[in-house]
């Protein structure tokens, strides 16, 4: 009988880039890989932001630094991807977390020029970080790339239109570039958030929030950013080497019910 292979779970060493690192879910992704030994890139549109998480994970005895970011500027992208591979000796993870958010009714005034600001940061984004980091990936044993997307890409919601275009269209590049990659051994695959206490929740009350759960959801409750960031940890595991072009739901079951 063959030896079961041994495959690792241990992202130790790794070498991780999180966009949009300064709250929510991406902090949650910054800290659970670090806690695991990663070396994490923590990136924002501003230093201080991600500074203040970088230090946090420093402070805990892991290992980060941090870089302002801004996703929607093509010519950053080309700089600072290369920038953050020469300071850590290589890539082996991309997380493209980094989001905005806007409601607009499709025949208002202003609806172009929202169109215009979110889906360079929401989807286009998406592809240059991945292209300006394949030299990098692909020097690594175990190159891995998650994109967040959304349910807002599996369902919708009235006003917002332009978030669900840009989330549908996440998940669209992420089989493409699965199909794509995957001979090379790259994984892509992309993790959907449903219902999630972040800063883009905060403004909603929480009696609303606990009406919508118990109505939407299988588990009745909001979820956190840290039970999002282990999901997106286990698809970067070397261990997670068959998993690439699928697209996971973490909504505590919102696209699963239908009553």
């Amino acid at each position: 009988m063959d030896p079961v292979p041994h495959l690792s779970r241990s992202v130790a060493g790794r070498i991780v880039l999180v966009t949009g690192a300064a709250s929510g879910m991406g902090r949650a992704t910054a800290h659970v890989f670090a806690r695991e030994g990663a070396k994490v890139a923590v990136t924002d549109v501003t230093f201080e932001s991600a500074e203040a998480v970088a230090a946090a994970i420093r402070a805990e005895g892991g290992e980060a630094r941090a870089w302002a970011f801004d996703v929607g500027d093509a010519a950053v992208i080309k700089t600072l991807v290369p920038e953050i591979a020469a300071h850590f000796g290589g890539l082996d993870v991309v997380i493209n977390n980094a989001g905005v958010s806007g409601f607009r009714r499709i025949d208002d005034d202003g609806y172009d020029a929202l169109w215009d600001w979110m889906v360079p940061i929401l989807l286009t984004s998406h592809q240059r970080i991945i292209r300006a980091a394949l030299p990098f990936l692909r020097k690594s044993s175990s190159p891995r790339i998650v994109n967040i997307a959304s349910t807002e890409a599996l369902g919708a919601t009235a006003l917002d239109s332009i978030y669900c275009a840009a989330k549908a269209g996440v998940t669209g590049l992420t089989r493409a570039l699965a199909v794509e990659l995957g001979r090379e051994g790259i994984t892509v695959n992309c993790v959907c958030p449903g219902p999630i206490n972040t800063g883009m929740t905060a403004g909603i009350l929480d009696e609303h929030k606990t009406i919508f759960a118990k109505r939407r959801t299988a588990m009745g409750r909001y979820g956190n950013p840290e039970e999002v960031a282990h999901v997106t940890l286990s698809l970067c595991l070397p261990a997670a080497s068959y998993i690439t072009g699928v697209t996971i739901p973490v909504d505590g079951g919102l696209v699963a019910r239908n009553a």
